[in-house]
């Protein structure tokens, strides 16, 4: 009862400090961002208007968000900080939302 209290009132405060997790979110997103990066570069490197190659810079990002949430709800389970993972998944959520202009600049 008193760990779940515990954990409780650590979740009200949000006074974290956790630079290993914030670092791995970090590596996280910049792993997913680079990857995403280079999916951008074939897609103009190929070919520009095929839609199916522009798609999966979009996809690359909501799997890299989803992904992130994953290991945010592993974390807040065991009692880790889980914040930092709901902004990295948030970043590469934002990121898919405008990415999403690739494949309607490919039916142009």
């Amino acid at each position: 009862m008193d760990d779940k209290r515990e954990m409780g009132r650590r979740d009200v405060e949000k006074r974290w400090r956790d630079p290993r997790a914030i670092r791995h979110a970090a590596t996280y997103d910049g792993a997913v961002i680079g990857i995403a990066a280079v999916a951008v570069a074939v897609f103009l490197a190929v070919d520009a208007s095929n839609v199916v190659i522009a798609s999966i810079v979009p996809g690359v990002c909501l799997l890299g968000g989803v992904g992130a949430l994953w290991i945010g709800y592993r974390s807040y389970r065991h009692g880790g900080t889980w914040p930092v993972w709901q902004g990295a998944a948030w970043l590469l959520f934002a990121l898919m939302l405008v990415s999403l202009s690739l494949p309607t600049l490919a039916l142009r």
